[in-house]
């Protein structure tokens, strides 16, 4: 894991959420992580469709699209 001390502290909060991808990725693999992304994008759009839910659809979108990035490289 990246060492968060080095990171602005500006930067803090998107080097957590990247070191969380990170340990996701780390115990669940690259295929797995993939297919867990595509299945969150999913997820989010479809909440996202309603107007309630997407305060929670479009943040699970984006985390979605996160574990599919880290999963790739």
């Amino acid at each position: 894991m990246i060492n968060l001390k080095k990171t602005p502290w500006y930067l803090w909060p998107f080097a957590a959420i990247w070191n969380l991808v990170a340990y996701i990725v780390m115990l669940t693999g690259r295929l797995v992580a993939v297919i867990l992304g595509f299945v969150f994008v999913i997820l989010g759009v479809i909440l996202t469709i309603t107007v309630v839910g997407a305060i929670i659809g479009i943040p699970l979108a984006l985390f979605g699209v996160l574990i599919i990035i880290r999963g790739l490289w």
